[in-house]
């Protein structure tokens, strides 16, 4: 019988991400919707590894399977390190889009030297039932530019840029993006553990 591995996540772009970065494993992949799981797990740690752990060890309990999460943030320099934790409601609104946050971060660059360095950063953890938790970690350099660019990635993408790559986060392909991203750097972390479980 095929292992089944939870994705702790409602985010499209991220179960996206995550299963093209997962689909060479042995596991059928699962969302909550997949298993009629719906929870909203406040995520009030201190770090992105501790909302990670908190997200992996409660879908885990609820649903007794092994579970992936993550929890990632964009900090800006001339933000001092804002967003951050409260990328996801940094504009105060629950209801804001993707947009609306670019938007209000592009609002507070304004008159602000640049470039604009930024990285994204994104911690993983693994939750086995038998208790067992494993973690990784890992960023992606680059910078904010004032105007977006490309239709593809979520959040903050079109407005993250790669001097490198002369491309922003939303130019990349999904196979581009899995190879450079802070998501895709950190699953890629813990793919020895994923490969080697037993539960």
């Amino acid at each position: 019988m095929t292992q089944k591995l939870l994705i702790a996540t409602t985010n499209i772009g991220k179960r996206t991400e995550i299963f093209d970065l997962l689909k060479s494993l042995p596991f059928e992949l699962l969302t909550p919707d997949d298993i009629s799981l719906d929870m909203d797990v406040e995520e009030n740690g201190t770090t992105y590894l501790a909302n990670a752990r908190l997200k992996a060890q409660t879908f885990c309990r609820a649903s007794q399977l092994p579970t992936l999460a993550d929890d990632a943030g964009l900090e800006v320099a001339a933000l001092h390190g804002q967003p951050g934790l409260r990328s996801h409601r940094f504009t105060g609104d629950v209801n804001a889009s993707d947009s609306d946050r670019r938007r209000f971060l592009l609002s507070k660059l304004e008159g602000k030297p640049r470039p604009w360095n930024a990285r994204f950063v994104c911690a993983v953890v693994l939750a086995l039932p038998n208790g067992r938790r494993y973690s990784c970690e890992d960023v992606c350099e680059g910078e904010i530019i004032p105007t977006e660019r490309g239709d593809n990635g979520f959040g903050y993408d079109p407005i993250f840029y790669f001097p490198q790559e002369g491309q922003t986060m939303a130019e990349l392909s999904l196979y581009e993006k899995n190879r450079i991203s802070h998501r895709a750097k950190a699953i890629q972390g813990i793919l020895p553990i994923l490969k080697d479980i037993r539960v």
